[in-house]
């Protein structure tokens, strides 16, 4: 008997006479069968995230309009959030684990202090002159940079320069929310720390040496610049020219493991005119460009992505990326596979 045919063969709810059906509902019961290819569909999930592109030239107008209608005091996170329509966007989520949010910080605005349940990371998108004080270390934010704002951690943005900064935010949000552990709490501002992780844990291989015990910070990195980035992934192409996937992963140095707890971060390279078939796997992925020009085709959907423009892909779905430009193209990804993997659930299909 093939799968189609199982399901056929599952009791309806309709069939269940209506006094029964009265009972069980009297006593917050239900029964399973007639639902049960609905939470167990068979061979592959089944899936809301849709393949969706957002075209950062079409939403940043958008954007700058929220800076002149709405005061950060009224907004105290100016963001549009990139939502799923797949999840409906009322939910506020790309992916059943990730949000996603451009947000828009003016010359002059704070945006006060507060720390939360979920987990958060930065990359800044546009502009220069603006910093994010995480846990009282004060992070400049330049285009292409990655900066933490783990659960917990007091956080704020604060801009003194002379020009717009944007940055997309991805959190493990829809995650914690589904958990019923999200919460907020508003702070003062933070006292600002002299000692930043990224100039310490620059170099790979390198670190510092405990000759006298140090506090074990669970996150001594908290900025990852663009320009360590960007030179890895050129440094990697250049020693390995038969690689396919010129990609490095943002971890924690102290341990080799993701940054951070429930999501994985990512630059890839695409070299001049290459396309690259990445594989099947369990978890949604988001694919920033931070330089360049990509195609990327995902199911029945192809996406000519420009600069600063972002899109998603479906967890169990091959995805096919091309660098359209006769030089490198650079690409930021976040996923699901820290979770994934500690779920136990990671697949990949070939």
């Amino acid at each position: 008997m093939n799968d189609t045919a199982r399901f056929d063969t599952l009791g309806r709810l309709e069939d269940l006479p209506q006094d029964y059906r009265d009972e069980l509902t009297a006593q917050n019961l239900v029964p399973l069968w007639p639902s049960l290819r609905a939470v167990l569909p068979p061979n592959v999930p089944t899936r809301n995230t849709r393949p969706i592109h957002w075209s950062y030239s079409a939403l940043r107008p958008l954007l700058m309009q929220a800076g002149e209608l709405t005061p950060i005091e009224k907004a105290e996170r100016r963001v549009l959030v990139l939502a799923n329509p797949g999840h409906g966007l009322e939910n506020m989520k790309v992916s059943p684990a990730m949000y996603l949010g451009m947000q828009l910080l003016l010359p002059g605005e704070w945006a006060p202090a507060h720390r939360h349940t979920p987990n958060a990371v930065r990359m800044i998108v546009e502009g220069a002159g603006a910093t994010t004080t995480v846990g009282g270390q004060k992070c400049p934010m330049e285009r292409g940079d990655l900066i933490l704002t783990p659960t917990g951690l007091w956080h704020e943005h604060e801009h003194d320069g002379d020009k717009p900064v944007v940055w997309l935010d991805v959190l493990d949000l829809p995650l914690v929310y589904y958990a019923e552990a999200s919460y907020v709490i508003e702070g003062e501002r933070q006292t600002v720390s002299p000692m930043r992780g990224d100039p310490v844990y620059a170099r790979g291989g390198l670190l510092p040496t405990p000759m006298f015990e140090r506090g074990s910070a669970d996150y001594p990195v908290l900025r990852y610049p663009w320009a360590e980035a960007r030179a890895a992934l050129l440094a990697l192409a250049d020693h390995q020219p038969d690689l396919d996937a010129v990609q490095v992963t943002y971890v924690n140095p102290e341990t080799g493991r993701d940054a951070q707890n429930n999501l994985g971060f990512y630059a890839l390279m695409l070299r001049p005119g290459q396309t690259l078939n990445l594989p099947a796997r369990s978890p949604s992925q988001v694919f920033h460009v931070v330089e360049g020009q990509v195609q990327a085709r995902i199911v029945g959907s192809t996406f000519d992505l420009q600069d600063a423009d972002t899109c998603c892909a479906p967890g169990y779905e091959a995805v096919t990326l091309k660098n359209l430009r006769n030089e490198p193209s650079f690409l930021f990804i976040a996923d699901e596979s820290p979770l994934h993997r500690k779920l136990g659930v990671y697949e990949r299909r070939d």
